[in-house]
């Protein structure tokens, strides 16, 4: 394993500082649970907050790189470097005082993923990994698991949610994924199920209609801890399609013809 690169080091300090208000405003959630207006104005700004840390850090130690942020913008761009950046994926857990979510941070150099991070503030789990340099957790390597028999894995999904997305589909997909496996999880923070798939926690993800801020990171970790990433189809992943289907090398090639049998 390689060490730490300045540009890493960059991005995790800009997590860390970003998740010390998180952890503040989490702490705050579950006694706005009770009140009359409630917490989601509240956690909107958690979001804002969280993300205008990261943004005056980032942009700080590397002011030449572009910006796309959840909250305060940006447009994806295929020349020069790019933050992509989600202060808070799994905001609808942080809302309901679920301690399940995360920071996610990703660097992009002319259309190619060279740097992710995914951090769990309430675990402390900082997931990272940089292009040719393999991933880790809390500094140690990472690999996605060996389960290539469909009856043994255990598969992360993404649902719709809020008229948002394709029942239909989802339904359709799940039935023969849950008919064929040990089981489904729904955990609601994309970046954490991509960074469970590199960690061997569960054996695949599958989602639509993701943000570039979603998945970015999480990407780089699957690949680096050598899983395979594509579209849901099979065909190659495009972080502006909105698709995702991550998995351990020896089982993506089941999981395509099953989600698209």
């Amino acid at each position: 394993m390689a060490a730490k690169s300045a540009l890493m080091t960059v991005m995790q300090r800009a997590a860390q500082k970003a998740a010390r208000a998180l952890r503040r405003d989490f702490n705050d959630v579950e006694y706005l649970q009770v009140s009359r207006k409630g917490p989601a104005d509240f956690v909107s700004q958690a979001d804002k907050n969280a993300e205008n840390i990261l943004k005056d850090e980032l942009t700080y130690a590397r002011p030449d790189f572009g910006w796309l942020g959840e909250e305060t913008g940006g447009a994806l761009s295929d020349t020069g470097s790019q933050w992509i950046v989600d202060p808070l994926d799994g905001t609808t857990n942080f809302l309901h005082g679920q301690p399940h979510f995360a920071i996610s941070i990703a660097v992009q150099t002319d259309g190619i993923l060279q740097a992710g991070l995914v951090y769990d503030p309430i675990k402390d789990e900082m997931f990272c990994a940089e292009r040719g340099q393999g991933a880790t957790l809390n500094n140690r390597p990472l690999r996605s698991s060996g389960r290539d028999y469909l009856p043994d894995c255990l598969i992360a999904v993404g649902a719709p949610f809020k008229g948002h997305g394709d029942w239909e589909s989802f339904s359709r997909r799940t039935h023969r994924v849950v008919s064929e496996t040990s089981g489904i999880r729904r955990f609601g923070a994309a970046s954490l199920d991509l960074a469970y798939v590199a960690a061997g926690r569960v054996d695949a993800f599958f989602e639509d209609y993701l943000k570039p801020w979603d998945v970015a990171a999480g990407v780089l970790l699957v690949t680096e801890a050598r899983g395979t990433v594509s579209a849901i189809s099979g065909k190659p992943f495009d972080l502006a399609s909105g698709d995702v289907l991550a998995a351990n090398d020896a089982l993506h090639p089941s999981l395509v013809k099953l989600l698209n049998s």
